[in-house]
């Protein structure tokens, strides 16, 4: 099953990073968040990376392009080649170009042609959690509906879910109280497609989100451990200061 991750985003309200980099390639400790987010699902066996470029995203190719060198040891050999001393994250990765100004349902149709017709995951490049990826993924086959989402008991500006029987019945874009929200870490079959309007246009977290609601067609997986998503430079600081003092739960590997 591939990974979708969207990469594509401006970082607006992350200037101080995001001037030089895309939010995605954002330092926690050594490694970017984008690195944090595939460890984790690679922890699970899931390897096949597609992410989804706008802002900046030549800085994402040359990271990855430039990776194994740049953080193992290796031999350079009298031919040109290197051979590394230490073993790599084994990843495959497909790096897509969607536009700078997509948006993310956008963003995510211009890989309709990648995924066939094969069910798939998406998360955000920006998004943090201890969630176990296997269970996430058996629940969604369990309850065999087209889509869905991570949900996380917190109040804050993502938009939210109400739920019965671990089935969206509304989908709120801005909350006025607490609730679950969508935590992204979704699941998808592939008749999502058929969601996914106005071309690059297409905000998922909309129409989409709002019309499989409606069609009874969004699970949620209800996830109580830690998450975190980095909005601001300020939650940059506040990530950077957990795994400094070795309290990253994210970090599941």
């Amino acid at each position: 099953m591939k990974v979708v991750i969207l990469c594509g985003g401006k970082g607006l309200r992350m200037k101080e990073v995001t001037g030089d980099v895309p939010k995605p390639l954002a330092m926690i400790g050594n490694k970017p968040i984008l690195w944090h987010i595939m460890k984790t699902y690679y922890h699970y066996g899931f390897n096949e990376f597609v992410l989804l470029l706008g802002y900046k995203g030549d800085r994402i190719k040359e990271y990855f392009m430039d990776y194994e060198w740049k953080n193992n040891s290796f031999r350079l050999k009298e031919d040109g080649h290197y051979e590394l001393l230490e073993p790599s994250e084994k990843w495959n990765i497909t790096f897509l170009d969607t536009g700078l100004d997509t948006m993310t349902g956008g963003r995510l149709l211009r890989a309709k042609s990648l995924l066939k017709d094969e069910s798939f995951m998406l998360t955000y490049g920006d998004g943090l959690a201890d969630i176990n990826i296997n269970k996430l993924v058996d629940f969604h086959i369990e309850n065999g509906k087209v889509a869905t989402v991570t949900g996380i008991n917190k109040s804050n500006q993502y938009g939210v879910l109400t739920t019965e029987n671990n089935i969206a019945t509304e989908f709120i874009e801005k909350p006025t109280d607490n609730n679950i929200i969508n935590g992204g870490f979704f699941v998808f079959n592939h008749d999502v497609f058929d969601y996914l309007r106005d071309g690059d246009k297409c905000i998922l977290e909309r129409d989409p989100l709002v019309h499989l609601v409606e069609d009874r067609q969004l699970a949620v997986y209800n996830h109580n451990g830690f998450w975190t998503a980095m909005d601001t430079y300020k939650d940059i600081m506040d990530v950077n200061k957990l795994w400094v003092k070795d309290e990253a739960l994210w970090k599941v590997w």
